[in-house]
C-alpha cells in the first residue's frame, strides 16, 4: 500500500467510482450525483456547493462530447483535494454533446480553487485521454471500481501506479490496451506539412486539451504533424519557437484571446471557438491543408498579432459585414457603459447631498471652495438652498461629486465612437475613434454621430490594417500612419459632410420623442421602450433603448428622467418576474433554472436584465413574449406616472434619485407579476403537454 503523502496525490480512487448507475435521467441528477460521491471520499466539504459550482459552469455551456462522453467540470472553494468522480451509467443521460449522442461515461473534474499547476496537468492529460476510443473502450469493459481507478491513474498518474491503487487485479484489461490508452501515438516521421495551433477554453481544465488532442489526433490520421499548445488554467507548455517558424500553417481553437499571438504572423491561419475542434478535429485541419495552397487564405497580420486582447479575431473578414458591425457596436455599448454608470451614479450622489439645484453653482463651488474653506452659502454665486440639512459640508461635497460625474459624463459620446472603432480595427481605431466622438460632441451630433463617427474611422483603420506594407513601414503603422490619416480623413468628412445633417437628425430625433414624453404620447412612448428592453435582454435592441435613455441624461430635463426611470424599471422585470415563477412553481422548472431563479432576485433588483438570459436561452417562446408584455406594462405605467429617474443603473438601490419611488416601485411590481404569470401559464401548458405525451407513449 502506498504511504499516506503518495495517497493524497491521487486523483482517482475507488471510492470515487459508480459502475452502472442510476442517478437520474437528467445531467444536474447525475451532477449531483457525482458531487456527493466526492463529498462522501472527504474530498469537498459539501456536496451541495460543489454540485452548485459545476452547475453554474454547465450552465454555460454543455461539457458532453461526441462519443457518449461528459465532463463537468469546475474549479471551486468547496472541493478539498482535486478528485475525479466517475461514474458509468446504467441509462444515458444527454449533456449536450455535438453529435446528439447520451452519455455513458461521465467524469466530473473537481478541482481546488486555487489548484496548483501539477493538478490542472494531471486534469489536462485526462482530458487528453478522453479523447482516444483505446481508452474510453477499456473504461466501458471495466469490471471494477479498481479497474477504472488504475485505468485513470496510469493515464494521469503512471508513475503512482505500483501499489497506488488497492491491489486488486485487472485481468479483463488487456496490458496492450492500458498501454496504448495511455500513451498518445506518435506522429508519423516524414510528415511534409506542419500544423501549429493553440486551444483554450473559459475554464482552462478540459476543452482546452480536449480539443488539442482531437487536432493532434486528425492530423496522424492524416499524414500530417500537428502540435498543439494548451493555454489553460496552469503553467502553458509554450510550442518550441523553431516548431511555429518551421510552421505551414495555424489552428486557433479558443473562447480566450491566443496569448503571444504575434509569434504567428504570417501564418495562414484558421480561426475557431474551441468546442469546434472537440466536435470535429478533422475538418480543422482540412481547412488548415487546404489555406497552405491559397494565396488568398487568411493570415494572422503582423499588426493583428500585436493587438490587445480583445480586438478581433484573425479570421474577421470572413464574417459578414452586419454581423461585424453589430458586433463593434456592442463593443462601443459595452466599453461605454461603465462611464455612464460612474457619471450618473456621482451626478445623483451630487444631487442628494447638494441638492437637485446644485447644477447651477456646482463648480463655482468647486473652484471657489475646499475641505478648508467651504462655501458661504449666502453667497448667490455659491448658493445651494436644497443641500441637505443646509449643511455647507454637505454642499461642498454634493458640488464635488456632480462634478465629478459631469466631467465621466462627458466621456459617454467619445468613448462609444472610440471603442467601436476599436471594435473593427482593433487598437490602432482607438484614438481616431475618440477624436470622431469629441467631433461628434462639437457639431451636436450626439451620440448617433458618435456611432456613425466610430464606424466610419474603424472601417477606415480596419482598411489600413489589412494593406500589406513594407517591413521597415509595419511598426509606425498602428501608432502614427493609421490615427494621423484615419482622424484626418474621417474628422474632415465629419466636419465638412456629415456634421450638420446628424445633427439636424439628432435636434429631430430628440424633439419628437421628448415631445412624446410630453403629452398623451408617452404612454405609448413607455409601450415602446419597455418592449425593446425586453425583447432581447441585454442584445442590440436592448442597448439601443438604454443607449438613448442614457444620452438624453446629459439633458437634465423632466422628459428625460422620465425616459430613464421607464428604461431600467422595464429591465429590472423579467429578471424579477423569472425570479418569482421559479419561486411560486418550481416544479415546472429545472433544478438549474430554479438555482438561477434564486439569484434572480438580486439580478433583477439590481437592473441586470441578463439574469433572465438562461431561461430565455432554454426556452425562448415561453420566455421572451411574457417578458416583453410585462416590461411594456411597466414602461407605461412608468410613464403615466411620471417616474423619473436621474441616475443610469443601479435599480431600488439608486432610490434616492427616482422622483415618485412609489411609482416606480408599483410599476415594477405589476409587470413583473404581468410576466410572472404568463410565464407559468406557458411553462403549465407544455408540461402538462409532455405528460399526456408520455401516457400516449406508454
Amino acid at each position: 500500500m502506498p504511504d499516506q503523502e503518495q495517497q493524497q496525490t491521487l486523483l482517482i480512487e475507488p471510492s470515487l467510482v459508480r459502475l452502472d448507475a442510476t442517478p437520474g435521467t437528467t445531467k444536474a441528477e447525475v451532477i449531483n450525483y457525482l458531487a456527493q460521491v466526492v463529498a462522501e471520499a472527504e474530498r469537498a466539504d459539501t456536496p451541495q456547493g460543489l454540485a452548485e459550482d459545476a452547475l453554474a459552469r454547465e450552465a454555460k455551456s454543455a461539457t458532453g462530447i461526441p462519443g457518449g462522453i461528459a465532463i463537468p467540470h469546475c474549479r471551486s472553494p468547496h472541493v478539498l483535494q482535486a478528485s475525479l468522480g466517475f461514474a458509468r451509467l446504467q441509462h444515458p443521460v444527454d449533456f449536450g454533446a455535438a453529435d446528439g449522442q447520451a452519455a455513458d461515461l461521465v467524469f466530473m473534474i473537481a478541482a481546488p480553487d486555487g489548484a496548483d499547476d501539477l493538478h490542472l496537468q494531471l486534469l489536462a492529460k485526462l482530458a487528453r485521454g478522453l479523447m482516444r476510443k483505446e481508452f474510453t473502450e477499456v473504461l466501458r469493459s471495466a469490471a471494477t471500481p479498481q479497474e477504472v481507478a488504475r485505468l485513470v491513474t496510469e493515464q494521469v498518474q503512471p508513475e503512482l501506479l505500483n501499489g497506488a491503487v488497492a491491489q486488486t487485479g485487472s485481468a479483463s484489461v488487456p496490458p496492450a490496451a492500458m498501454a496504448a490508452a495511455a500513451q498518445p501515438a506518435q506522429a508519423p516521421e516524414g510528415t511534409s506539412r506542419l500544423i501549429v495551433g493553440v486551444t483554450s477554453c473559459p475554464t482552462g481544465i478540459a476543452h482546452t486539451f480536449m480539443a488539442a488532442e482531437a487536432l493532434e489526433q486528425a492530423g496522424r490520421e492524416r499524414g500530417v504533424t500537428v502540435h498543439i499548445e494548451g493555454q489553460g488554467s496552469g503553467r502553458i507548455d509554450w510550442l518550441d519557437p523553431a516548431l511555429v517558424e518551421r510552421a505551414d500553417a495555424v489552428i486557433f481553437a479558443h473562447d480566450l484571446p491566443v496569448k503571444d499571438r504575434r509569434r504567428f504572423a504570417g501564418k495562414p491561419v484558421v480561426d475557431v471557438g474551441v468546442k469546434a475542434a472537440v466536435n470535429d478535429a478533422g475538418a480543422l485541419v482540412d481547412r488548415a491543408l487546404a489555406a497552405i495552397e491559397d494565396p488568398d487564405a487568411t493570415r494572422v497580420r503582423a499588426e493583428s498579432a500585436n493587438q490587445a486582447d480583445g480586438a478581433e479575431s484573425t479570421d474577421e473578414e470572413q464574417v459578414h459585414w452586419a454581423k461585424r458591425l453589430q458586433r463593434a457596436v456592442m463593443t462601443g455599448v459595452s466599453y461605454m457603459i461603465p462611464f455612464v454608470a460612474a457619471g450618473g451614479l456621482l451626478i445623483a450622489l451630487g444631487f442628494l447631498f447638494g441638492g437637485y439645484d446644485i447644477t447651477t453653482n456646482g463648480t463655482n463651488i468647486v473652484k471657489e471652495s475646499s475641505l478648508w474653506n467651504l462655501p458661504d452659502l449666502a453667497n448667490p454665486d455659491l448658493a445651494a438652498p436644497h443641500a441637505l440639512g443646509g449643511s455647507p459640508l454637505a454642499a461642498y461635497i454634493g458640488a464635488v461629486l456632480f462634478t465629478l460625474g459631469n466631467a465621466a459624463m462627458g466621456f459617454l459620446v467619445p468613448a462609444l465612437a472610440g471603442y467601436t472603432a476599436f471594435g473593427l480595427a482593433g487598437r490602432p481605431g482607438i484614438a481616431p475613434g475618440f477624436a470622431m466622438g469629441v467631433v461628434a460632441v462639437a457639431v451636436d451630433a450626439g451620440f448617433i454621430g458618435g456611432l456613425v463617427g466610430g464606424l466610419l474611422a474603424g472601417f477606415m483603420a480596419a482598411w489600413l490594417v489589412s494593406l500589406r506594407t513594407p517591413r521597415w513601414l509595419r511598426s509606425l503603422m498602428p501608432v502614427v500612419v493609421i490615427p494621423l490619416t484615419t482622424t484626418l480623413v474621417v474628422g474632415s468628412l465629419m466636419y465638412m459632410v456629415l456634421g450638420r445633417p446628424l445633427a439636424a437628425f439628432m435636434i429631430w430625433l430628440s424633439e419628437s420623442l421628448t415631445s412624446m414624453a410630453g403629452n398623451g404620447s408617452a404612454v405609448l412612448l413607455g409601450v415602446i421602450l419597455g418592449l425593446m428592453m425586453c425583447f432581447d435582454l441585454g442584445g442590440p435592441v436592448n442597448k439601443a433603448a438604454y443607449l438613448f435613455a442614457t444620452a438624453g441624461l446629459s439633458a437634465a430635463t423632466t422628459a428625460s428622467f422620465e425616459i430613464m426611470a421607464a428604461v431600467m424599471a422595464a429591465g429590472m422585470v423579467p429578471p424579477l418576474a423569472l425570479a418569482l415563477a421559479t419561486t411560486v412553481r418550481p416544479n415546472i422548472f429545472t433544478e438549474i433554472e430554479r438555482d438561477n431563479g434564486r439569484a434572480a432576485w438580486l439580478l433583477g433588483a439590481s437592473f441586470i436584465s441578463e439574469g433572465a438570459i438562461p431561461f430565455a436561452a432554454a426556452d425562448p417562446l415561453r420566455i421572451i413574449p411574457p417578458s416583453m408584455l410585462g416590461g411594456a406594462v411597466t414602461g407605461a405605467l412608468s410613464m403615466a406616472l411620471h417616474v423619473g429617474s436621474r441616475a443610469p443603473h443601479g435599480g431600488i438601490f439608486v432610490f434616492f434619485a427616482i422622483d415618485n419611488v412609489l411609482g416606480f416601485l408599483l410599476a415594477i411590481l405589476v409587470g413583473t407579476l404581468v410576466s410572472s404569470f404568463g410565464v407559468v401559464m406557458l411553462k403549465s401548458v407544455a408540461a402538462r403537454s409532455k405528460q399526456v405525451q408520455a401516457v400516449q407513449v406508454a
